[in-house]
């Protein structure tokens, strides 16, 4: 029989013990510098999600600073990215007042607002023991960052026990790229990494770890409150989770490719009329993974492409309706979004890879392979806003001309080589209204200014952007509209232009770079 979360705990606080006394130092890859690709899921729905693009860009090291970038917006729905690095807990975290926002001390409050991104950045973002309360909110993108011990009983207490919290009215919301951790059960004081409650809907949770925690999370309240759903999970990691991974009453919920490792009692748990497509997961060491537990209002499931590994079944019962040991469908659920399946086999590799804050954002090419967004994940350092410079033409040979070209995506009837062809009657397009294009050579080129030339007719469409080094992830430059921007000189085989956010559909008819 399995230990309880707190007991099975031990041996890990001790190893992270004895480093400290040795006087060890733990370090974590460097984070990303700002939000990267796109929503996938459910969130691209109803709208779509894209939290902050577009809006500025600030820095936050304090909890009372995040609270201070919402209360500063022009409005409650102004876009804005909040980059954070550091610790983020009680004793940085105060309640901040504004037209704009609607701030709690005891936790970071994201209530009654819109467009909103927070992203970890440089050496990562910890809020520890301080949760994330989304309510009475839409269109937020939470990324690369750490909630870790958030309890609801005990000292100190933070956003009802749940590391992020929905609930009230809550639509469009991507969590990516996040590790959410407790350190132990209801008993220890600590209740679900991941809750959705009173009508949130278009969520997806991607790319993250969930573990050693009683609760991995709800979609639901109780069984009367069935307004929530359209949830998706996928490339994410369980592990060392009791129960509710996730917990699902009414609505339907869209699983594929996670890895579910050391679900101790029950794990995707649908009930009370909802209804659960589950594609190509890996379930390993764990005991009746899917099913109606714990009530007699029963859910229902959709099966393929799984793959279980040591996983036990209990009896059914009155209150008790497991899946297996031979897991039938016993519905349909039609998905509205497009997506790519990972082959169960490789989901414990390619999670490994990818799940979990401060991994470079990494994510699965469909096919087994964890590779980097593009573009490549922006460094640590980001020189501010750079203004562009119209009434400073370049002067030299455009290096652009006979070099290639790729980019993040293309619309209809456009080319990535449009850029660098010099003729300013051809242009590119990304499929949206953001999106990245970059020039590249064979070998190293110094480049030192850029003049990005919009078609006749789009003049004004790029609003911010992002000058990268592709090869480091060095930002180079960043600011709004398009023109000249110029940067210290760098060696590079690719640089890409990156943007943010746009009034329409960019056309780039020339991306021109120069050494001088």
């Amino acid at each position: 029989m399995r230990r309880p979360v707190a007991l099975r705990l031990q041996a890990a606080l001790g190893t992270l013990a004895l480093a400290a006394a040795a006087g060890v130092v733990l370090t974590m890859p460097e984070a990303a510098s700002a939000a990267a690709g796109g929503a996938t899921g459910y969130a691209t729905q109803n709208g779509g999600t894209t939290g902050g693009a577009g809006g500025q860009t600030v820095r936050a090291t304090t909890g009372t600073e995040i609270h201070q970038a919402l209360c500063g917006r022009a409005s409650s729905s102004t876009p804005i990215i909040i980059e954070v690095e550091g610790t983020i807990n009680h004793g940085n975290t105060s309640k901040v007042s504004g037209d704009s926002c609607n701030t709690a001390a005891d936790k970071i409050e994201l209530k009654q607002v819109s467009n909103i991104t927070i992203v970890g950045v440089g050496s990562g973002a910890v809020f520890d023991q301080l949760g994330i309360h989304i309510r009475e909110a839409g269109n937020i993108i939470i990324q690369n960052v750490t909630v870790r011990n958030v309890k609801k009983s005990g000292s100190p207490t933070s956003n009802g026990g749940d590391a992020i919290g929905m609930e009230s009215d809550v639509r469009n919301v991507w969590v990516d790229h996040t590790t959410l951790e407790a350190s132990g059960g209801e008993s220890e004081g600590y209740d679900g990494l991941f809750d959705m409650k009173d009508n949130t809907q278009y969520v997806t949770l991607s790319y993250s770890t969930l573990r050693n925690s009683g609760r991995g999370g709800l979609i639901g309240s109780s069984e009367s409150d069935r307004s929530n759903g359209y949830v998706t999970f996928h490339h994410n990691l369980y592990e060392n989770i009791d129960s509710r991974a996730p917990l699902l009453r009414g609505g339907i919920a869209h699983m594929y490719n996670n890895h579910y490792k050391s679900l101790n009692e029950s794990g995707i748990n649908s009930r009370a009329g909802a209804k659960a497509k589950v594609d190509n997961n890996y379930f390993e060491d764990s005991k009746d993974v899917l099913g109606t537990f714990y009530t007699d209002q029963a859910g229902t499931w959709q099966v393929s492409g799984n793959i279980y590994d040591n996983v036990t079944w209990s009896e059914p019962g009155e209150d008790n309706n497991p899946a297996g040991p031979d897991p039938q469908s016993n519905t349909t659920v039609s998905i509205p979004y497009s997506f790519t399946l990972d082959d169960a086999s490789c989901v414990p590799s390619v999670v490994s890879a990818t799940a979990g804050a401060n991994k470079g954002l990494k994510v699965s090419d469909g096919s087994c392979t964890p590779q980097s967004p593009d573009p490549t994940d922006p460094g640590p350092t980001d020189p501010g806003p750079t203004d562009p410079e119209p009434t400073d033409p370049p002067s030299g040979t455009n290096l652009s001309l006979g070099a290639g070209s790729d980019g993040s995506s293309k619309a209809s009837g456009t080319s990535y080589g449009n850029v660098r062809d010099g003729d300013l009657g051809t242009y590119w397009s990304p499929a949206g209204t953001t999106g990245s294009i970059s020039v590249k050579w064979s070998s190293a080129t110094t480049v030192a200014k850029i003049n990005i030339r919009e078609a006749a007719g789009s003049e004004g469409t790029v609003g911010s952007y992002r000058v990268v080094d592709h090869g480091t992830g060095a930002v180079l430059a960043s600011g709004s509209g398009a023109g000249v921007i110029g940067f210290s000189p760098v060696s590079l085989e690719k640089i890409t232009f990156e943007i943010t956010g746009a009034s329409g559909t960019p056309r780039i008819a020339e991306f021109e770079t120069y050494a001088g």
